[in-house]
């Protein structure tokens, strides 16, 4: 994967960050270069002096990988770690009470993007994991977070050329999802019906941060035979409202 060369000094050194991703986790000078558009002289000036601060390491090998101090930095994002403890607790029992699949995510941009997960050894298996990317639209939790997004996202994301589907019960029409998002709002909890696999269905429902804004969603995945969405819809909006409180939201 080449890049275009960075304009600014910044932007380079964004893009050496950049060139590490979940499929190149360690990375040679060399194919840092390559991957951040950049001659190999200021690829080895920038590396150089990330490694250095800290935010990447060089390990045996001579390969380098993202550093603990970027992770320390990172930690302090309000919907990272700070979030992802806040949450376990209440992961915990909502795992606890049904031995499925539990999970915590987050919008970013047009995308859900996984931050948590407990997962049981007898639980239906789902795609996603933790640092996962997924359309909104197709999950329960991105359901849930689309819903309550600005209306000008919603009508965004609705109104690109194609919406991506996984299975034959993958909701793609606007007007439908239209209409599914107003629902989630009215309901306090979305359900995504097999929509990524044809085995499985989840319900979500979302985490308020102090100010009432919803800044994540949390849900259960279990198996779609036998499913009763509106009897585990209370457990899930029960974690949510936990989540909320602790993040400092009080409700009217």
């Amino acid at each position: 994967m080449t890049t275009p060369a960075p304009a600014t000094a910044a932007d380079r050194l964004l893009a050496v960050l950049a060139a590490f991703d979940r499929s190149a986790p360690a990375l040679t000078l060399t194919e840092i270069s390559r991957r951040a558009g950049l001659t190999l002289p200021t690829a080895h000036r920038l590396v150089a002096l990330l490694t250095a601060w800290g935010a990447l390491e060089r390990d045996t090998s001579g390969a380098y990988h993202i550093g603990l101090r970027l992770w320390e930095v990172g930690a302090l994002a309000p919907r990272g770690l700070a979030l992802r403890e806040a949450a376990m607790p209440f992961l915990e029992d909502l795992y606890e009470a049904t031995h499925e699949n539990v999970q915590l995510a987050v919008r970013d941009g047009m995308e859900v993007v996984y931050i948590e997960r407990i997962s049981g050894r007898s639980a239906v298996g789902v795609l996603a994991r933790v640092g996962a990317h997924w359309p909104l639209h197709a999950t329960g939790v991105g359901l849930v977070l689309l819903a309550h997004s600005d209306p000008a996202v919603q009508e965004e994301y609705l109104a690109a050329e194609r919406l991506a589907s996984f299975t034959p019960f993958t909701v793609t029409d606007p007007a439908t999802l239209r209409r599914m998002l107003a629902e989630v709002r009215r309901a306090g909890f979305a359900v995504s019906d097999r929509q990524i696999t044809d085995d499985a269905l989840s319900v979500a429902a979302p985490v308020r941060g102090s100010r009432g804004e919803v800044v994540a969603a949390v849900s259960v995945i279990v198996p779609c035979v036998g499913a009763r969405p509106n009897t585990l819809a209370p457990a899930v909006r029960l974690a949510g409202l936990g989540i909320s409180r602790v993040l400092g939201w009080t409700s009217a």
